[in-house]
C-alpha cells in the first residue's frame, strides 16, 4: 500500500497547489510571488522538484526551507525525486541517463564536489559518495509521502489506479503512470495530479498548457510542461472557499501586437508525444494538412516541421485571433509567414508574422 497521509484543512485558508517545478527555482519563486503566497496559506507541491532544470539542489533546499517555516506546506514525491534509487538499486542504465541528462540532481551532486561519473568504478561506490555527502537531502526526499488526502481531494503525482480501493495503487503507477486523465478512477474525491503535461491531452482542442479542471470526472491535471515544452509554464491552482482558479508563470519574452487579426480557419490542436507519425493530405504555402496516423485526426502542421512522414517535434496546430495593443508571449518567430505566440489566457497558436511588426 502506498504512503498516504490524511490532512484536515482549515476551511478559511487558501490552498495553493503546484507541481513539476523541475529544478527551476527562479520560476517557482516568481509563481509564489504572483499568487502572493504567505505562511497563512496551505501550499502543496505535487512532486518533481528535481531534474530537467539547472538547479535541483537549490530547489530542494528551498522547498525544505518552506516546510521548516510553515506546517502548512506539503510536498508529495514525484518520479524525478527518486532517481537516486536507481543508483542504490544497482540499475546500470542510470549511467547512460546521467551521461545524456546533464541537468540531473545526480550530476549536480558530483559537480558540487568536483567529481564526474568516470571517477567511480561501480554504482556501489557512487552510492556511497551520495550517502556520504548528501545523505540528509536523500533521506528528506525519501520520506516524502506518495499522496495526501483531505476531505475534498487526493493529491498524488501521476495518478491512482481504477480500482475500488485507490490506496492499493502500486508505487510505480502512483509515480510513473502516463495520461491519467484518459484513464479515470473510482475514488469519491477529486484527484489532483501532475506528471503528464496537460497539452498532451489537447490534440484536437485549442492548444494550451493551462490546467484541466474536470470536476465531473473528478480530475484536475496541473502539469504545464515547465522545462519540457518550449511553450511550457508553471501552473498554480488556487482554492479559496468554493472558488477554484489558476494562474501561471513562464520564461517567454513578451511583445505588443501591432496589427489586429481575426482567424477564420477555426483550426485547433497540438502534435505531442508520442503521436508524431503523419500522412500528407493537402500541401499549403505555410502549413500542410496532415492525418495524424496514431490519432486518426487531421492537423495543419507548419511546413518546416514535416520530415519523412513525421512531425519533427511537439507542435501547436492552433490558429489565433489577436487585437492591436494586446501583449503576447513569443514562442517562435523564426518560421516563414507566421509566428507562434501565447495569449495572456494561456492559449497558444499561430498568427501572421506582420501582426508583430
Amino acid at each position: 500500500m502506498i504512503d498516504v497521509r490524511e490532512l484536515k484543512l482549515e476551511r478559511d485558508r487558501r490552498v495553493i497547489i503546484t507541481s513539476d517545478v523541475h529544478a527551476n527555482l527562479p520560476l517557482f519563486q516568481r509563481l509564489l510571488e504572483k499568487v502572493n503566497y504567505t505562511s497563512n496559506d496551505y501550499l502543496f507541491i505535487n512532486g518533481d522538484l528535481c531534474e530537467k532544470g539547472t538547479d535541483s539542489l537549490s530547489t530542494v533546499e528551498f522547498a525544505r526551507k518552506l516546510c521548516a517555516e510553515s506546517d502548512r506546506v506539503f510536498i508529495t514525491k514525484g518520479n524525478c525525486d527518486v532517481v537516486h534509487n536507481y543508483v542504490f538499486n544497482n540499475v546500470e542504465g542510470i549511467k547512460n541517463y546521467m551521461r545524456k541528462r546533464k541537468n540531473s540532481v545526480l550530476n549536480e551532486m558530483l559537480d558540487q564536489h568536483g567529481k564526474t561519473l568516470s571517477d567511480f568504478e561501480t554504482l556501489q561506490e557512487l552510492g556511497e559518495f551520495y550517502r556520504e555527502h548528501f545523505g540528509g537531502l536523500i533521506d528528506w526526499l525519501d520520506q516524502l509521502p506518495i499522496a495526501y488526502e483531505t476531505e475534498d481531494f487526493i493529491i498524488i503525482h501521476a495518478g491512482i489506479e481504477d480500482i475500488p480501493d485507490w490506496k492499493e495503487t502500486s508505487h510505480e503507477f502512483a509515480l510513473y503512470a502516463p495520461s491519467f486523465y484518459e484513464k479515470g478512477h473510482q475514488a469519491d474525491k477529486t484527484v489532483i495530479v501532475g506528471h503528464w503535461p496537460v497539452v498532451n491531452y489537447r490534440a484536437n482542442e485549442p492548444s494550451s498548457n493551462s490546467p484541466i479542471i474536470d470536476l465531473d470526472k473528478k480530475i484536475i491535471a496541473l502539469d504545464g510542461g515547465n522545462q519540457i515544452k518550449r511553450d511550457g509554464q508553471l501552473n498554480a491552482l488556487i482554492m479559496n472557499g468554493e472558488e477554484i482558479t489558476y494562474t501561471y508563470v513562464d520564461e517567454l519574452k513578451k511583445e505588443i501586437i501591432t496589427r489586429s487579426h481575426v482567424d477564420e480557419t477555426n483550426r485547433v490542436g497540438t502534435v505531442t508525444y508520442p503521436n508524431y507519425e503523419i500522412r500528407v493530405v493537402e500541401e499549403g504555402e505555410f502549413f500542410t494538412l496532415c492525418e495524424n496516423k496514431n490519432l486518426g485526426i487531421q492537423q495543419w502542421i507548419k511546413n518546416e516541421f514535416i520530415h519523412e512522414g513525421m512531425c519533427k517535434n511537439d507542435l501547436c496546430t492552433t490558429f489565433l485571433s489577436v487585437q492591436a495593443g494586446e501583449t503576447v508571449s513569443i514562442i517562435d518567430d523564426q518560421q516563414a509567414g507566421y509566428s507562434l505566440v501565447k495569449l495572456s489566457s494561456g492559449e497558444v497558436g499561430w498568427i501572421p508574422k506582420d501582426c508583430l511588426l
